[in-house]
């Protein structure tokens, strides 16, 4: 039984994904000085912001807030029944509040805004390095720019007022020179002009400057932006938190490019907090001292009446003790009334600050329900005494209770006066704002330059792979061979011939590009024109007659300077070659062997000219040219008429071989044209140009013609690690036809 043929398709399946990887690391290595480069202007651009960037410092400070202490008329006993929660939730956004921040803002003149005027990009890193010798000192503008601000230039407003059409837009403020200085808007238009020290108002504004050194004619811009947006934005900016859970150590943080600045707002709003904090509680102890002043009269009055009548009693009854079992009983009643007249206080005072559905007034109900329940239990008991012992008892109770109440708001009253005039609230400020002025917060330099670098990676690696999948040209042969197409050789692409090229203008200008067969006949191009005449030779055996045309599936694929080179290591074999344009519409063989552009082939077909007058000899001995002549306005019907086809019968007679050049196939019919006159028809696709699709496309339309396409030449390639054929270290690689597949 014979043993059915080893295909390599599965083979071919099963290395689809490694080939796909290595080709995506052949790409990033055939670009790795595109990739280099890119990523090196994007890391130097990040080394030159982190080195020009103005420097961003941050202020720190710390404040404690303590537990609250017991209220003036002991509400937390209350409270602690609820629990509590740390005070510092409550504190952060009394510190970030728009009162405390607007206090702030006002004190220290933050919502008018002054920047000296630097040179774009550079200024501010010049500035920086400037050390002035005196403290008034000012660097010289360079190159005469004394618009600029250069260094130790100072400018101090102290005051800014301006109309609502003009809150939140630059003003200029020039200095004149001698402490004078001129105020323009936006627009260029004069506002004011002034000294430093002078109170300004002009045109609705009110200015004065309290300072000012800079060179004459150095400009300012001065913005006075809304009070309110500028709270806003140090609302933002300030970053106040606790330090660790229930701690009561809150951290303050404020950036800013001027370190005195950042040090001055932090620290004045860490005072101001600590000031309305005291206020606060100062307020507190008044307001509880009001409510106890107002009852000591009344409670006054209750004590005087208890002791009247406990004396009027004690006459009539001819001081009758009260017995051991009724002193016992007393001690609790005043014990329990003490503790409920203070409640009710309390209640008193709760009334007026929050409603019955708040938990802690709720909780001051539960109290007091409790200890009148127990008082309901005790007047029980004394119903069973005597009635003189519970008639004394009663005015004894009142007496003792009066002088217990009138005797605690006493001490309280006294307490809370002294309280109230050296008030010390619960927080305190432990750090005063301070800068480390060597290790600015921001830029973050080494940050910047790896987040630099790795922007510039990933920009060029996804430009080259991008370029890669939109770029879906052939890039090997096996692609093509694929489709049924048998490829005849791998012409490798000549730097040489780019150099020649380049040397005209466009590459088709007027000086004319040297046959590189002849002028660099041991180019590896050349080599491959070699390789591919051996596979003709075979190719062309069965063929019905001597003529070769080259076509192309689009423009640019190399078709001339292969028909032209092959037809020289074709002559130089010893064969009689013609080579011939037929490409009426751009050909431009004429320029390539120096030949003039009349008497050509569309000439011959039009009876212009005779044969013998449109051929010319070449440097190259056994190869003749004809151009391709005069442009026709209908090169198609010259192809198709019968002048054509005996000019092919003649030149075929009289040469060996006739290399017939013709445009590209799929954008004119002349190549099926001539292709079917032709015995053997090959097209040119070119290293990453033409798509395996395209390629598809012109095979399928040379089949609908009725010709026999017999293979392709594939042009250009280039030493690529991602193309899986190429050429190296000893010479060449060619991928040459083999004639098994004919």
């Amino acid at each position: 039984m014979q043993q059915a043929p080893v295909t390599k398709s599965h083979e071919h399946e099963d290395d689809n994904d490694e080939i796909d990887l290595m080709g995506l690391l052949g790409t990033l290595i055939d670009h790795k000085w595109l990739i280099a480069g890119v990523t090196g202007v994007f890391m130097a651009a990040g080394v030159a912001y982190a080195l020009l960037a103005t420097p961003v410092y941050q202020a720190n400070a710390l404040i404690q807030v303590e537990p609250k202490k017991n209220d003036p008329l002991g509400f937390s006993d209350v409270s602690s029944l609820l629990g509590k929660e740390s005070p510092s939730a409550t504190e952060i956004e009394l510190i970030k509040s728009r009162k405390n921040i607007g206090a702030t803002v006002d004190n220290l003149k933050l919502d008018i805004d002054v920047q000296p005027n630097r040179f774009p990009l550079i200024g501010e890193f010049v500035a920086r390095r400037f050390k002035p010798e005196t403290d008034d000192e000012v660097a010289s503008p360079l190159l005469g720019m004394n618009s600029y601000a250069w260094g130790g230039e100072e400018l101090k407003v102290a005051q800014l007022e301006v109309p609502r059409d003009l809150l939140g837009k630059q003003l200029t403020l020039v200095s004149d020179g001698a402490g004078t200085f001129t105020l323009l808007d936006d627009d260029n238009n004069l506002l004011a002009k002034g000294e430093v020290g002078q109170d300004i108002n002009e045109h609705g504004i009110k200015l004065q400057v309290e300072a000012l050194h800079a060179n004459p004619g150095t400009k300012f811009t001065v913005v006075r932006n809304p009070r309110l947006n500028t709270i806003m934005d140090y609302q933002k900016e300030l970053d106040v938190s606790e330090r660790g859970k229930d701690s009561g150590m809150i951290g303050l943080a404020l950036e800013d490019k001027n370190p005195t600045i950042a040090i001055q707002t932090l620290n004045e709003i860490a005072r101001l907090y600590v000031q309305q904090n005291v206020e606060r509680t100062s307020a507190e102890a008044a307001q509880s001292l009001g409510f106890l002043r107002d009852q000591l009269p009344q409670v006054r009055k209750d004590l005087e009446k208890a002791e009247n009548a406990l004396n009027a009693f004690q006459i009539r009854s001819k001081s009758i003790d009260i017995s051991l079992e009724a002193k016992a009983i007393l001690d609790q009643i005043v014990a329990l009334d003490t503790s409920i007249s203070a409640l009710k206080l309390q209640k008193a005072e709760m009334d007026r600050k929050f409603t019955p559905q708040h938990p802690a007034y709720r909780a001051l109900m539960g109290q007091l329900a409790e200890l009148t329940a127990k008082q309901n239990r005790l007047a029980k008991q004394v119903e069973g005494l005597p009635t003189t012992q519970q008639e004394l008892l009663s005015l004894t109770r009142d007496l003792k209770v009066s002088t217990e109440i009138y005797t605690q708001l006493l001490n309280k009253s006294q307490e809370l006066d002294v309280m109230r005039a050296g008030a010390v609230g619960n927080v305190r400020l432990i750090d005063t704002a301070d800068v480390d002025l060597l290790s600015p917060v921001k830029p973050k330099k080494a940050l910047i330059v790896l987040i630099a670098t790795l922007i510039g990676a990933v920009i060029s690696i996804g430009y080259v792979l991008f370029r890669r999948a939109l770029n879906r040209g052939v890039q090997n042969p096996d692609d093509i061979e694929k489709l049924g197409l048998p490829v005849y050789a791998s012409i490798p692409f000549s730097s040489l011939q780019k150099v020649e090229d380049d040397k005209s203008t466009g590459g088709r200008g007027t000086r004319v590009t040297p046959l590189l067969a002849s002028s660099h006949p041991t180019d590896l191009a050349i080599e491959g024109m070699r390789s591919l005449r051996t596979s003709l030779h075979f190719a062309m055996l069965e063929a019905d007659n001597n003529r070769l045309m080259i076509s192309g599936p689009s423009p640019k694929v190399g078709k001339s300077f292969v028909s032209s080179n092959l037809a020289a290591v074709i002559a130089q074999s010893g064969q009689r070659v013609l080579l011939v344009d037929v490409d009426m519409r751009k050909g431009y063989i004429h320029k390539m062997f120096d030949i003039p552009v009349e008497n050509g082939l569309s000439d011959v077909l039009a009876k212009r000219c005779d044969l013998n007058t449109a051929t010319h000899s070449s440097e190259v001995e056994n190869l003749y040219v004809i151009g391709r002549g005069q442009i026709p306005p209908n090169p198609s019907e010259l192809l198709m008429h019968k002048n054509f086809t005996e000019f092919l019968d003649q030149v075929s007679a009289d040469y060996d071989l006739v290399i017939l050049d013709t445009p590209p196939f799929l954008a004119v019919t002349d190549a099926a044209i001539v292709g079917r006159q032709s015995g053997t028809n090959l097209i040119v696709t070119r290293f990453e140009l033409n798509p395996a699709r395209e390629v598809e496309l012109t095979m399928r339309r040379f089949a609908q013609s009725g010709i026999n396409l017999k293979g392709a030449i594939f042009n250009g390639v280039e030493k690529r690690a991602s193309a899986k054929y190429g050429y190296g270290a000893y010479g060449y690689y060619n991928y040459e036809y083999k004639s098994d597949s004919v």
